[in-house]
């Protein structure tokens, strides 16, 4: 029976990594969510019942229904509590959503960024309406359409757009200026440096100067652009980044303090306590003893 769940698992899991898309009905939590990890493929899911999930170094605990963005750049896992806990998951490839021409909805939208919103509550009369677009998506995956794709994708964009108008407008407001452009892709590549996998591979990028060379662009140049776009300076973005990311390995892993600060990028762990206790009023050891 066990190297039967197996094989159906293994299965699966080379049909997704094949056609980088799976949509399937859900009623209960399975042992990868369980795990506290980075995932390969970005998440949608629409689910019904009390669950506690961990996403970066919060801990969102809910009942009723719900919709979650899971981004594989942020570790997270998924308790479920009540007994009874139905629903519907689609899970993606950024490849898969980027051939849609409306894809910057994907990247624009707070729902999969880290410091975002990924967890929102739904209305018995929005659940609904989701229901009925998940339940299209899972017949059309096995349809012989020519076009399924890209219908999937669509219907894809529009439960990503219908969560957009629960948030207030301001967070998706955007001009197509310099600036913008320049901190978009500022926010992109500092993104892009985690998340930290092993302490043997230690975060390259760590100063605003760092940035400003990868982007060949002068610090001030960078600077002024990222505070006039986001009002706050380019360092203080990178401080909350690594922030997050020693919150989170802090918690989630055994690695010592000095491999924790090795990873970050820090060349003394005496540096890296002084940064952490500068940003949060405690060292690292006493954080994660807090934490247990």
């Amino acid at each position: 029976m066990k190297e039967k769940v197996v094989r159906v698992i293994s299965e699966f899991n080379n049909e997704l990594k094949l056609q980088g898309f799976k949509a399937f009905q859900i009623e209960d939590d399975s042992q990868d969510t369980r795990t506290y990890s980075r995932k390969e493929f970005y998440k949608i899911c629409l689910t019904t019942g009390e669950s506690k999930i961990h996403y970066a170094d919060k801990t969102y605990e809910q009942e009723g229904t719900i919709l979650f963005f899971g981004n594989p750049h942020i570790p997270y896992s998924w308790e479920t509590i009540s007994s009874t806990y139905v629903g519907y998951t689609i899970l993606f490839s950024a490849d898969f959503f980027k051939n849609s021409e409306r894809s910057e909805s994907l990247q624009q939208s707070s729902f999969f960024k880290i410091g975002g919103t990924p967890v929102l509550k739904i209305t018995a009369e929005q659940r609904d309406f989701l229901n009925t677009i998940f339940q299209k998506i899972i017949v059309e995956q096995e349809s012989d359409y020519v076009y399924k794709d890209e219908l999937i994708r669509n219907y894809m964009s529009l439960i990503i757009h219908e969560s957009l108008k629960m948030e207030p407008a301001k967070n998706y407001e955007h001009n197509k200026n310099a600036s913008t452009r320049l901190t978009s892709v500022f926010l992109e590549l500092l993104e892009r440096q985690f998340p930290i996998e092993s302490a043997q591979h230690p975060l390259q990028l760590r100063t605003a100067q760092h940035y400003a060379q990868h982007l060949h662009v002068h610090i001030n140049y960078l600077n002024r652009a990222v505070k006039e776009v986001t009002g706050k300076p380019t360092t203080a973005h990178i401080t909350e980044r690594i922030m997050t990311e020693a919150k989170a390995l802090l918690h989630h892993t055994d690695w010592s303090i000095a491999e924790i600060a090795y990873a970050l990028g820090f060349e003394y762990p005496t540096y890296f306590n002084h940064f952490f206790k500068k940003a949060t009023g405690t060292n690292p050891k006493s954080f994660r003893l807090d934490e247990v």
